[in-house]
């Protein structure tokens, strides 16, 4: 059985998959708390489903893309019979985490985008580096970046454990804080090898606005 706080259809707002149909499967809990979090409803509100009960809903949306999302997803140890099982049903599935619980168990099929917390998340030292070791050529690692500080820091974990060489990278702004044109100047002055996205679907809809 799984907690689950929403499973709704809308189209993927980050990452590479940035504007594709896909099925969101938000479970509750998180061990984090993060200073700009956008998903405090998911701390603790949800249902309990069992694994079948979650694919059939998730089949009902007849979309091949799903990314499983909290909170912190790995939170709940029957996540990972959820994503083998969603594979086992010809799912393409991503799995976005926040960096502090392993990934190593994770199946190798799933696409993971996994956030590593920059100092003004307040939640940097819950960063679990070794997660890096497990990342794959086509998984991302994500920064949400508030200032310049962030930003810093971010090259600077960059550098140290080599990560351009490991897989994407994927720089975003905290929405509301820093604005965009600032970021993408300092990659392009600093020629990083990085992916800007934006939160495609606070543009869409109301950021506040939740199921989508």
């Amino acid at each position: 059985m799984l907690k689950v706080n929403e499973i709704y259809k809308s189209i993927q707002g980050e990452s590479s998959k940035a504007g594709l149909p896909c099925v969101f499967v938000r479970l509750t809990y998180c061990n984090l708390r993060c200073s700009y979090c956008d998903s405090e409803y998911a701390f603790y509100e949800g249902e309990d489903f069992s694994i079948d009960e979650i694919i059939e809903k998730v089949k009902s949306y007849n979309c091949k893309l799903v990314e499983i999302t909290g909170g912190e997803p790995l939170f709940q140890d029957d996540v990972f019979d959820l994503m083998n099982k969603l594979c086992d049903n010809g799912f393409d599935v991503m799995i976005e985490t926040s960096g502090s619980l392993p990934i190593k168990n994770i199946d190798n099929r799933v696409m993971i985008i996994m956030d590593l917390k920059c100092p003004s998340s307040k939640m940097m030292k819950k960063n679990l580096y070794e997660n890096i070791n497990y990342l794959k050529p086509n998984d991302e690692l994500k920064f949400v970046i508030g200032n310049r500080e962030d930003y810093d820091w971010s090259k600077e974990i960059i550098a140290k454990y080599e990560i351009d060489k490991k897989c994407k990278i994927l720089f975003s702004v905290v929405f509301g804080n820093l604005q965009p044109v600032e970021l993408v100047n300092w990659i392009l002055e600093d020629n990083l090898e990085v992916r800007f996205q934006l939160q495609m679907h606070k543009f869409i809809w109301d950021p506040k606005q939740k199921g989508v």
